[in-house]
């Protein structure tokens, strides 16, 4: 019964969308990276960005203006990840916050002799468990050029990793993957890319497991090849955990 009651109201909101196909391919042909993408699969993402934009409220910050372009750019390539998921693997939060540029954010860390010290860091974007998605607009709207570099499928991987905790590289799997053939991979590759620069693959993934998964998954879908030359084991997992071939 929940099932059907689910399945209806999902097509409801499909059939009442403030979009048509035609708005949403118009949109889809500023994102480069989309191009890769068959009739169905284009068709399925739309669906998921109906939905995603019925599911979470996205608001401007700093008196940024939250156009339809915005939110149908945002929509599309949040869901890129989840083509193959479903909705609901963003369940749990409800919004999304962009900011006009980087914005500030209040930091606490502690050092090796266990003394907190508190400052501000410029960010384009993060993640909060149990809380939004927050954006910067001047880089999320160059995201999607096939440059190795995404903020928006970076920071919606975050939400991925902590469906079972606190970010920390390891997503809840699929049920046909093994958690330590991933466990194995991902900390011998981490290893490795902290002593070793690798093309195309941005330094800030070495900062911890958690990075290194988000920036991981960036290359993924934009420049694919250049993770098979890296780290092939991590590509085919990949494909495994997101269920595409982007190559």
């Amino acid at each position: 019964m929940f099932s059907m009651i689910k399945d209806w109201r999902e097509q409801h909101i499909l059939d009442n969308s403030e979009f048509t196909d035609a708005d949403w391919m118009q949109a889809a042909e500023r994102i480069v990276i989309l191009d890769r993408l068959n009739k169905d699969e284009m068709s399925r993402l739309f669906e998921l960005a109906t939905l995603f934009l019925d599911d979470k409220s996205i608001n401007g910050a700093q008196g940024f203006e939250i156009t339809d372009a915005v939110r149908k750019s945002i929509a599309l390539q949040a869901c890129l990840p989840i083509l193959n998921l479903g909705l609901e693997w963003y369940t749990g939060w409800s919004s999304v916050i962009i900011y006009p540029g980087s914005y500030k954010s209040e930091t606490t860390t502690v050092d090796e002799y266990g003394i907190v010290h508190e400052g501000t860091q410029h960010r384009s974007g993060e993640a909060w468990q149990r809380g939004p998605v927050i954006l910067s607009w001047k880089d999320a709207k160059h995201s999607g050029e096939r440059d190795g570099h995404n903020v928006v499928i970076h920071e919606f991987v975050h939400k991925l990793d902590m469906l079972n905790g606190r970010a920390n590289g390891f997503p809840p799997l699929q049920p046909d993957m093994d958690p330590e053939r991933w466990t194995t991979i991902m900390s011998r590759d981490f290893e490795d890319f902290q002593k070793h620069r690798k093309s195309g693959l941005d330094r800030y993934g070495a900062t911890n497991p958690a990075e290194f998964f988000a920036v991981l998954s960036e290359v993924f879908f934009e420049t694919p090849q250049k993770l098979v030359d890296a780290y092939p084991e991590i590509y085919e997992i990949m494909v495994k955990f997101f269920r595409q071939t982007p190559m």
